[in-house]
């Protein structure tokens, strides 16, 4: 068998042999492989899974157990480490590690590395043995989700989609705006306006150390802010093209914005080196009167102000207006995480069982939510969870997910969101009672692997990062711009562009 160059890590060259060997049937590690279709009754193998980082140990969750009951097979699970788990995945990977199934999430990066492993011959081609072996894949799973996990026609993955929904907004101090006498924003005169009266009224008793609005210096471009511009998301339709907010003549005007707050003194003067600790700590000490935050981040951030504030108040601005009527904030799409069976793997078949067998109906409304009267109880369409059990049984057992039951499981979700109900609140604002127009869609998410634009995403995403944080801070002159945009092009951003628009046109049609 020939030997195949593969990702320079700590090795420089990976001969495949053994892992494609190890493949073969699925039962070369002398386990009974119970692979009869007329159901043999032989002892199924153990499996091996490595996992996304979680708190606690797979082996010992409740729904561990669960899964072992409801499916026969008995999982050791592994975890890939906190930090750079990218790296630890190469290794294993390329050291043919024997994992049946291997999780990771769903994000950018790491669909450039699932494609970058399935173009080098290091995982399997599940698409037979779905066919063969997973009827409840199929059904729980819409064929447009598969394909959008593909690799140059081939299916390497079960993708596990992502529940879409607007994550993060602007957090303002209700306390401050009502001594202040005023509402929150919803237009962007009107935030300049609040900000404003935030300096000058000192509403936190801070003084000159009063800060109006703080952001984080790896995110320059704010949500809310950035979409009354038109710039929800990364890429944006301009004129019937995806086109990134460097290129779209709406970035000119937002950072000529930034820069007219930042001379103001309605922005941090710290924000470029803030991380995202720090933001939220100016915020909860009582010191800034406005963030972007998550939902999911809101009962956190609400206890450690209440400590240091025992009156204080916080709510989410709506989402604001430009000149032009333009808003949005982002909202999600795509997949939450991705699980694919390396070459390595000695139980092939019986790993795609063991996912088939978790998608069962019943089995996987077990598995994400528990039992009605013991961890929610079911009343007018809605999930509520039984509080401390939920928590304690089902608060991580999303990452015991590989495919989900797309036609319920958005409903069953809803029980995460409601453990806490200031969760449930931040949630169900920028996701309920917001208008739909507000939410634009992420259409990225939902696209296949492009190799030119997974390539170049991270690069192209930190210099125009940093590039937005010199402009507001004065260090870079806006003339400079265009002159930027070549520089930006020529670094991976024409092909990219060009990549994503050939997709994007098909998606049109």
């Amino acid at each position: 068998m020939n030997k195949k160059k593969w990702i320079a890590v700590t090795l420089a060259a990976l001969t495949l042999t053994s892992a494609a060997c190890s493949s073969k049937g699925g039962d070369s590690s002398g386990a009974s492989s119970g692979t009869s279709a007329g159901g043999n009754k032989e002892a199924k193998p153990q499996l091996k899974s490595l996992q996304i980082w979680q708190k606690d140990d797979y082996n010992t969750y409740p729904v561990a157990k669960l899964l072992e009951e409801k499916t026969g097979y008995k999982v050791q699970y592994d975890m890939l480490p906190q930090d750079k788990p990218q790296d630890k995945l190469n290794l294993l990977i390329a050291s043919s590690e024997p994992y049946d199934v291997i999780t990771t999430n769903g994000g950018s990066e790491f669909k450039a590395i699932y494609a970058d492993y399935a173009k080098k011959g290091a995982l399997t081609d599940l698409g037979p043995l779905i066919d063969k072996y997973g009827p409840n894949i199929k059904a729980s799973i819409s064929q447009a989700t598969l394909d959008a996990a593909k690799v140059d026609g081939k299916l390497y993955a079960i993708p596990t989609t992502a529940i879409s929904f607007s994550g993060s907004s602007l957090m303002f101090r209700q306390d401050w705006l009502d001594k202040v006498g005023m509402k929150a924003p919803t237009t962007l005169d009107e935030l300049v306006a609040v900000l404003k009266a935030f300096k000058e009224k000192d509403p936190g008793g801070n003084g000159d150390k009063n800060i109006p609005m703080t952001i984080k210096g790896d995110d320059p471009i704010v949500v809310n802010i950035s979409g009354a511009f038109g710039l929800a998301n990364s890429y944006n339709d301009v004129n019937g093209k995806l086109t990134p907010r460097v290129l779209d003549p709406g970035y000119k005007e937002y950072v000529a914005f930034m820069t007219d707050m930042f001379k103001q003194g309605l922005l941090d003067k710290e924000f470029g080196v803030n991380k995202d600790a720090t933001m939220k700590e100016k915020f909860s000490s009582g010191r800034a009167g406005v963030i972007p935050l998550h939902w999911a981040d809101v009962p956190t951030v609400a206890d450690a102000l209440k400590k240091n504030q025992p009156d204080a108040k916080m709510a989410y601005a709506p989402a604001m207006k430009g000149k032009d009527g333009k808003m949005g904030i982002s909202a999600s799409s795509g997949f939450d995480r991705i699980s694919f069976i390396p070459k390595a793997s000695k139980h092939p078949e019986e790993a795609i069982k063991w996912i088939n067998a978790k998608l069962d109906k019943d089995t996987f409304k077990l598995m994400a939510i528990g039992e009605e009267g013991k961890h929610y109880t079911f009343k007018d369409g809605a999930y509520m969870p039984i509080l401390p059990i939920f928590t304690d049984e089902r608060n991580q057992a999303n990452n015991f997910l590989m495919g989900v039951d797309e036609k319920n499981y958005p409903t069953y979700w809803q029980a995460r969101v409601r453990k806490d109900p200031r969760l449930f609140e931040a949630w169900e604002f920028l996701n309920v009672k917001q208008p739909a127009e507000m939410r634009k869609v992420d259409l990225l998410g939902i696209s296949p692997f492009m190799p030119e634009y997974s390539k170049n995403i991270q690069q192209l995403g930190t210099m125009l990062n940093d590039y937005t944080v010199k402009l507001i801070f004065g260090a870079e002159p806006i003339s400079g711009l265009e002159a930027f945009q070549q520089k930006y092009k020529a670094a991976g951003g024409d092909a990219s562009f060009k990549e994503v628009n050939d997709w994007y046109t098909t998606l049109k049609k």
